[in-house]
């Protein structure tokens, strides 16, 4: 491939194999450390004893490349915060309760109960200290959420992060350990002391901008859905955005206008050169010109939060906009490899971040494949064209980002390209219009009748996604698919494009390769799930009980239709397994299980008149036995008890198990109780 003689691709490549086994593989720091330097210095005496042959030798690039996996790995393990000896981890925090003073760094979208931040570390118990934490605050009614930068100080109990408790759920545990959050607290509004609201940070001082805009509009006039929906395109914060309108956008495959992207930045970019064009026209404008858009791309970036989305495209096109002013050729795949690489550089866990890998899948996609699909036909009027290049884009898109979502979410929006086909238009309006607005709202001077065109605009605009997503039966969901399915269809696309540009024997071979190879993962993974399975899930006040059956799930529970429908434990299980058929039943008393006897005792604590010997005894919505004459009796093999009920009761069982020297396992601390 023509890519790989870009030197930058080849080393882009090398760090992040180097970020990706310091992900996974605990190394020693200072051996890569010592290794890298030692390789660097190598590669450095190389090149000034070889001058113009160094590109010519191989034991040079293999060098050169191995000193970037170094490079890749040291870059991980430095932001690594457990690793400095100051991290909270690394000091005493046995007592129950620590004393423990932060500072807001991000705020996150409040649940039904709490609101959530990312707060940064200041002390610990009186120990300088740093590293970061969820914080949980208590709904009231009469607090109001706290601003980036805010101090406190608090007395609390640290407390782990939930792991996964059923099978294929989502890890928010390991999700969070990306952003070196590893504990959580709970607190309520009295027992948090604030020391200081004074800004400190940029992120703080881009907080108070967003405030101060937010103001602003309200008081012009916008409110509600129109307001969230200005958050989410302008200023990047999708926090407050209505449920509901959240799906709509998701479900008709145009959730991506509501993160700023390239797409974004890219509209930006263009009305900025139009602004700025009478620049070029004064003696220093070609300097001027990109220094003044690279400042105010950054600048967006900062108020928009610095997400991987953000950051990613305004370091590409500050580096287009660079480029440009040097009146150098830029490629861009090259360019798009330059901005990964600097990223990454500084912030390689983006590496892991879904909205860093699509978001750049989806440029190569548009970049690579729809200059193919565009060639298929070529309107001969203008407006057909701009149509079918929009269409042409949004399908290219797609093909970028399709293995990866389903990898991810395991869904495909049927109808994204008649979403796409009639908003990516408008996007441009809305954002110049927006841009506009925001101004005029900060100095005061907002006539109304803008304010109700432009409400007018976002108010349609969510009225059609919620017209387009209504048609639940083109939202293909519950799609299983795997990595190593996703990782193939890549190579699939890739083999698929190289055939169409090159045309030769060899891409065609590979592609069919792939293609068969595909089909071969599916079918292995079809017969893995031709097995039988008992699991006890784990559900907070109910009861779920599933037997596998091959591609069949029989769940016994005491939900009622509409939790059963929408249970995610349920749906991720039948994603993972490949379940087709689902049948609903009630909880029985006992199950029998290949030669497994399970005894399920319920509120009633009826087990007296058992004339069999049960191999497992599960225990649900909190009976009032006597658990110790119980195992004497029944003498069972194993206690299950699931998240139906009482903590007390639990603690006390677990007491009891412990003493008697008999396996518990409780769902809400261990997990889903499976039997293969």
């Amino acid at each position: 491939m023509k890519l790989l003689n870009f030197t930058f691709i080849k080393l882009t490549f090398c760090l992040v194999v180097g970020i990706i086994l310091a992900h996974y593989l605990k190394l020693n720091f200072y051996i890569v450390l010592y290794s890298t330097l030692v390789l660097v210095s190598i590669v450095g005496i190389y090149s000034f004893l070889l001058k113009s042959k160094i590109y010519r030798s191989p034991l040079f690039g293999i060098l050169a490349f191995l000193s970037m996996v170094g490079v890749g790995i040291i870059s991980y393990q430095l932001q690594d915060e457990t690793q400095r000896p100051n991290h909270y981890t690394n000091l005493d925090t046995s007592k129950n309760y620590n004393t423990i003073v932060f500072q807001i760094e991000e705020r996150l979208k409040r649940d039904s109960y709490n609101d959530k931040y990312i707060v940064s570390v200041k002390s610990i118990n009186d120990q300088k200290a740093l590293g970061h934490l969820l914080i949980n605050i208590k709904q009231d009614s009469l607090s109001k959420p706290y601003n980036i930068d805010d101090v406190f100080l608090v007395l609390s109990e640290l407390k782990d992060i939930q792991k996964p408790l059923n099978p294929f759920q989502f890890d928010y545990s390991q999700y969070l350990e990306l952003k070196q959050v590893y504990h959580q607290l709970y607190l309520t509004p009295r027992n948090i002391l604030q020391l200081s609201n004074s800004k400190s940070t940029l992120s703080g001082y881009a907080d108070q901008l967003r405030t101060k805009i937010n103001l602003k509009l309200i008081e012009a006039g916008f409110k509600g859905d129109e307001l969230s929906i200005i958050n989410a395109l302008l200023l990047g914060q999708r926090q407050t955005i209505d449920k509901t309108i959240y799906n709509n956008y998701v479900n008709s495959g145009t959730i991506h206008i509501l993160a700023i992207s390239g797409l974004h930045i890219g509209i930006i970019l263009w009305i900025l050169n139009f602004i700025f064009r009478p620049l070029l026209y004064l003696k220093y404008g070609h300097f001027l010109r990109p220094i003044i858009l690279v400042t105010i791309l950054w600048s967006f970036a900062i108020i928009a939060g610095l997400s991987p989305s953000v950051t990613r495209a305004v370091t590409m096109f500050s580096i287009i906009s660079i480029a440009m002013h040097l009146k150098r050729p830029t490629n861009i795949y090259n360019t798009l490899t330059l901005s990964a690489f600097v990223i990454l550089l500084f912030k390689p866990t983006f590496l892991f971040s879904v909205g860093f890998q699509m978001s750049y899948l989806a440029v190569i996609g548009i970049v690579s494949v729809q200059p193919i699909i565009y060639r298929l036909w070529k309107p001969k009027y203008i407006i057909p064209d701009k149509l079918w290049q929009i269409f042409t884009v949004t399908l290219a898109a797609q093909a970028g980002v399709v293995p990866i979502s389903l990898f991810y979410f395991h869904q495909f929006p049927g109808l994204f390209f008649i979403s796409n086909i009639v908003v990516i238009p408008f996007l441009g309006l809305i954002l110049g219009l927006g841009l506009v607005i925001i101004v005029f709202a900060l100095i005061g001077f907002l006539p109304q009748p803008i304010v109700s065109i432009y409400s007018y605009i976002i108010e349609n605009l969510n009225n059609f996604i919620a017209w387009v997503a209504q048609f639940e039966d083109f939202l293909f969901r519950d799609i299983p698919f795997t990595l190593t399915q996703a990782i193939i269809a890549y190579f699939i696309i890739i083999a698929i494009v190289q055939v169409y540009k090159n045309r030769n024997f060899k891409w065609t071979v590979v592609s069919l390769i792939a293609i068969l190879t595909l089909q071969g993962v599916y079918f292995y993974n079809n017969h893995q799930t031709q097995n039988k399975e008992f699991i006890v899930f784990n559900k907070s006040r109910y009861s779920m009980i599933g037997i596998k059956e091959n591609e069949e799930l029989t769940m016994f529970h005491n939900l009622d239709s509409i939790q059963l429908e929408s249970n995610h434990a349920i749906k991720n299980y039948k994603v993972g397994k490949s379940i087709d058929v689902l049948i609903s039943d009630s909880l029985q008393s006992v199950y029998q299980y290949n030669d497994k006897v399970i005894l399920v005792i319920d509120s009633l604590a009826v087990y007296k008149n058992i004339t069999f010997q049960p191999h497992y005894i599960l225990l649900r919505n909190s009976p009032k036995l006597n658990l110790n004459r119980l195992i004497d009796i029944l003498k069972p093999q194993q206690i299950i008890a699931d998240a139906s009920n009482y903590k007390s009761y639990l603690n006390r069982w677990k007491a009891t198990c412990k003493h008697k020297k008999i396996p518990f396992h409780q769902t809400s601390e261990k997990g889903a109780f499976i039997i293969k």
